[in-house]
């Protein structure tokens, strides 16, 4: 089957591609892989177009043969800790990067709402557990192509993470928060010919979310004490 010469219907062939879309449209390859409905090479050859695509339309004739690509999507529903496509700037407020080298963000730093790192024959760490979250959503993208991101969050925040490896690995622990205030951190990215990795980094916690918490039952008491008083 030739999947260049697909075509998507008009309406949204001509759409440029997210990078929602393309981690869409990885997930299903890696199930077909899973399934045994793509061989190992097609997978990877598939994949490394769905990298290189620009559209929905270029995108499409990845799936086009297989099941998951003719079933009715549910309607999407926000998921918590996402942030909303208008909450996030397109640019990034810091770009972390390693080339044949080594880069690291750790310590009391403010944590912007988008942070880009590349790790090219190097490796990044950026560790949050020290961070200021001014915001309540952070992204990180990754992209690491024979080297390695390392992401680090305290234990009480959330994270999530949306992403691939080709020839990589992508790894992200999952996290829920108990506050519901709490920062959500979000990394996304690919890993070529590397890896990239985000967990909480047990033992530690944001103080500015235990300081609000502190200050909320100090009101709380002192409410009470002036309510006793009358």
């Amino acid at each position: 089957m030739d999947l260049q010469k697909q075509t998507a219907p008009a309406a949204t062939a001509e759409l440029r591609a997210s990078d929602a879309d393309r981690d869409r449209i990885a997930d299903i390859l890696r199930d077909a892989l899973a399934e045994g409905r793509l061989t190992a090479d097609e997978h990877a050859e598939r994949v490394e177009g769905v990298l290189a695509a620009k559209t929905v339309g270029e995108l499409d004739v990845f799936i086009r043969d297989l099941p998951a690509a003719h079933q009715r999507r549910a309607p999407q529903v926000p998921s918590f800790g996402l942030p909303a496509p208008a909450a996030i700037p397109a640019d990034p407020d810091e770009n972390v990067v390693a080339v044949f080298s080594g880069a690291v963000r750790k310590g009391r730093w403010r944590a912007g709402r988008r942070i880009h790192a590349y790790a090219i024959f190097g490796s990044v760490e950026i560790d949050l557990s020290e961070a200021l979250f001014e915001y309540q959503q952070v992204v990180i993208r990754a992209i690491s192509f024979c080297g390695s991101v390392e992401v680090r969050v305290p234990e009480n925040v959330s994270l999530r993470g949306a992403g691939g490896g080709v020839l990589g690995d992508f790894t992200v622990d999952s996290l829920d928060a108990e506050d519901r205030e709490a920062p959500v951190v979000h990394v996304d990215g690919w890993a070529v010919l590397g890896s990239i990795e985000a967990r909480p980094k047990r033992g530690k916690l944001v103080a500015d979310i235990l300081d609000r918490v502190q200050r909320n039952i100090d009101k709380g008491a002192k409410g009470l004490r002036k309510h006793l008083d009358h």
